[in-house]
């Protein structure tokens, strides 16, 4: 899937796939197939136009829109051509202004 030389960060991916189809797996095994409507930085997203099918795969719920809080999220299925839309990020870039000294982890 990752056929370009280029890195990519999630959330750009998840930005560039808005409008487009996908399916979601929480991490108590319900799916989720709609069309992705929004996200944020803690990869909570909504969708639209939403099937959602229970673990087992027996019943199937037919909802207008769902808001999915990102810590559920097992694992998002996206259209490989939305993965050829995103751009390239510069990770030179990435993390910068951020850490330093001080802060949780720093062996105090």
């Amino acid at each position: 899937a990752w056929s370009r030389g280029g890195a990519m960060l999630p959330l750009s991916l998840l930005r560039t796939a808005t409008g487009n189809p996908m399916l979601v797996e929480l991490k108590n095994g319900e799916t989720f197939n709609g069309t992705l409507d929004s996200c944020d930085n803690w990869m909570n997203i909504k969708l639209k136009e939403v099937i959602c099918t229970s673990r087992d795969g027996d019943r199937f719920w037919r909802l207008p829109e769902v808001v999915i809080r990102g810590n559920n999220i097992k694992y998002l299925r996206i259209p490989e051509e939305v993965i050829d839309m995103v751009p390239e990020e510069d990770l030179s870039m990435a993390g910068k202004g951020k850490g330093g000294k001080g802060g949780k982890g720093d062996g105090r």
